[in-house]
């Protein structure tokens, strides 16, 4: 049956419809203007004003940015730590959150409040710099994906994922026979997919957007993850162009072209994902955050 609208109604429908529509244009409008600086001569970018659209398309700034060989080595790095942290990520969350879901653990409110607190209180700067030497991790590709293993706040989200589920499905698998290890793997996580998208949405766009690490750890170019490779660009583009490098060649590497090139070229892969894991993730983040 459908309901008539009242004037409430369509006083709150405009109020919406014109925040989201604001919001867009707050979004959209700074992606424009990166594109389009990517893709316009040098004249054009040093113009005054915005520029939404090309007037001229040049591809000088992504030919540049595709030659630097640190670069590819900043994507290949990340690749391969996005793919294999956010795999050990999900997994070991899911195991310790579902273990947090049994309400028989012994010492589990001990075990979440302790988790917890790790969520406000971190040992500092410093400090985890020299446990991490203690545990040979500097200058160490593991240095990306051990420390962070586990999020304490993914963990609370799915452990409420997790009871959520009717534990019917539990007693009927023992009774049948099912160990532990086959009741986790082959019934809850196959139901968990919203949870498990989401989370992994979240580690994998943390490990794509990691460069701290790289700061700190690792002064080994050949490991520097891609974020830390296009700070090193952007930073290093602004300090020639404020020092007036007469050289042409890099005053036509190092201009705004190539720092919004090389910004794209760092989005755009993980917007791809998104897509493919959206429809899963209200579900997730809903029942994990209000349920159990």
């Amino acid at each position: 049956m459908k309901v008539k609208k009242t004037i409430d109604d369509y006083i709150v429908d405009i109020f919406c419809y014109t925040f989201l529509i604001i919001l867009c244009i707050t979004i959209i409008i700074p992606f424009l203007q990166i594109i389009t600086i990517s893709l316009s001569p040098i004249k054009y970018v040093n113009s005054f004003g915005l520029k939404l659209f090309p007037k001229e398309i040049v591809f000088d700034g992504y030919i540049n940015i595709f030659k630097n060989n640190q670069l590819w080595i900043g994507y290949k790095n990340t690749i391969f730590v996005t793919v294999v942290g956010t795999f050990f990520n999900v997994l070991i969350t899911c195991i310790g959150a579902y273990a947090l879901s049994k309400k028989d653990l012994p010492g589990r409110n001990y075990l979440t409040a302790f988790i917890v607190f790790t969520m406000y209180f971190g040992g500092g700067t410093i400090p985890t710099y020299l446990m991490m030497r203690q545990l040979h991790l500097v200058d160490n590709m593991a240095v990306y994906i051990l420390p962070g293993i586990i999020s304490s706040y993914n963990m609370i989200i799915t452990r409420n994922f997790f009871m959520s589920l009717p534990n019917s499905l539990e007693e009927s698998a023992r009774v049948d026979g099912a160990g532990l290890l086959r009741i986790f793997f082959v019934i809850i996580l196959p139901l968990s997919k919203p949870i498990i998208a989401t989370i992994s949405l979240w580690y994998g766009v943390a490990h794509w957007n990691e460069w701290r690490a790289s700061l700190i750890y690792v002064p080994d170019s050949e490991k520097h993850l891609l974020q830390y490779v296009l700070r090193q660009i952007l930073f290093e583009g602004t300090l020639k162009e404020e020092s007036l490098v007469e050289d042409v060649r890099e005053v036509i590497v190092n201009t705004e072209t190539m720092k919004n090139a090389a910004l794209l070229i760092a989005t755009i892969p993980i917007l791809c994902v998104y897509p493919f894991v959206q429809k899963y993730f209200v579900k997730g983040v809903m029942v994990g955050s209000l349920k159990g």
